[in-house]
């Protein structure tokens, strides 16, 4: 095979798949990408036996083939080329090096049977529909932060996307929980979904989904199973495998009677939950939050460093009901503000019982909150 190709679209490709490939496993030839060239374009394609990702980009060449070389390699050697290169590949024979060109630079790179590489069959998907880049960027954006990563409770490693009920009509929705913390985000159900089944997105799938999504105009094309699930944007097709589980009632735990209502600048709280924290080693970092009318305080304490405490006053906070004292840990509670624009709103109980949160320029998501003891 002997083909050439613009640095651009070939750095951009590998990008997209490199984090696909395997680094570190016992089947070698998934630390490999397959290049195959046609004659007229190169396809690349790299797996790790639960995800696929597959992408095609302009080439010229004189001869077609495959062949399959070390993804991580070489996506370092493109990434360090200099912009505007053009790059030949060449392989003379199955069993030979492929051998890459670009200018005075010149190197080989030890290949692995074709044969070896696997394909990964996405079967039957019979339930399809569109949906906006933004769109699922936000779905993806503002619920993975609260995905689990504990391998003992797997099924709560990914986003549950499924069709729910709110108010009168049915919408797409998005949930993510690690039992600490839940995200929640609802959005307009799309045409040809309305018999789509509740699926569990792995994680390491939404991070691969995600990297793809910076074109906000860009339409996606969605077709998945009870088992698998597709994603093709412009020349780029991602299939994975779904988690084989049941996501859990989360809606028991999304408290309906909390009616203390506090609002809060969303910077202004960030900003002193950074500040309180620094001062405890704990991994936890527990935060005290004290809230009487318009008037919040912060406060945390370490064995080692002392006490640090921060005032908020009615120039950022909005609350008109009894005094309540409630703990976060620090880190979780940052990742909700992370979400919001510029004024949360936190629905609160007392101090032991989950705190309802959203965003008051968002109402298609909201977030609930475990206390901790402090």
């Amino acid at each position: 095979m002997k083909f050439t190709v613009d640095r651009a679209p070939l750095q951009r490709a590998l990008s997209h798949i490199h984090g696909v490939a395997e680094k570190r496993n016992t089947i070698p030839i998934l630390a490999n990408v397959l290049l195959t060239h046609d004659g007229e374009a190169l396809r690349l394609t790299a797996t790790d036996m639960e995800i696929a990702v597959v992408e095609e980009i302009p080439s010229e060449g004189t001869r077609a083939g495959s062949v399959t070389v070390p993804a991580a390699v070489l996506f370092e050697i493109v990434r360090k080329l200099s912009d505007g290169s053009q790059i030949e590949f060449e392989q003379k024979d199955p069993e030979e090096p492929l051998h890459l060109r670009a200018g005075r630079y010149a190197t080989s790179l030890n290949v692995l049977p074709v044969d070896d590489f696997p394909a990964m069959v996405a079967g039957d998907l019979p339930h399809h529909f569109t949906i906006q880049s933004s769109i699922l960027r936000t779905l993806i954006d503002r619920t993975r932060f609260a995905m689990s990563s504990e391998e003992t409770r797997y099924y709560l490693n990914g986003i549950y996307l499924h069709i729910a009920m709110k108010g009168k009509k049915n919408v797409l929705r998005a949930v993510a929980t690690d039992g600490h913390r839940l995200a929640k985000v609802d959005t307009e159900l799309p045409f040809g979904v309305e018999k789509m089944p509740g699926v569990i997105i792995p994680r390491k799938t939404v991070t691969e989904v995600r990297k793809l999504l910076d074109d906000d105009s860009a339409s996606i094309e969605v077709a998945l199973s009870e088992t698998r699930i597709q994603f093709r944007i412009g020349s780029i097709l991602l299939t994975s495998k779904l988690v084989d589980g049941t996501f859990p009632e989360y809606s028991r735990v999304i408290p309906e009677n909390n009616t203390r209502i506090l609002r809060v600048s969303k910077q202004d709280l960030a900003s002193a939950v950074g500040r309180v924290a620094a001062i405890s080693q704990e991994r936890s970092r527990p935060v005290k939050l004290t809230v009487t009318k318009n008037h919040l305080t912060l406060s945390a304490i370490s064995p080692d460093q002392g006490v640090a405490k921060e005032e908020l006053d009615e120039n950022s906070v909005t609350y008109d009901s009894d005094e309540v004292e409630i703990g976060f840990q620090a880190r979780y509670l940052t990742d909700i503000t992370d979400q919001i624009d510029a004024e949360a709103e936190f629905a609160l109980a007392d101090s032991a019982s989950p705190t309802l949160i959203r965003d008051t320029e968002q109402p298609s998501a909201l977030y609930v909150l475990m206390p901790i003891r402090v």
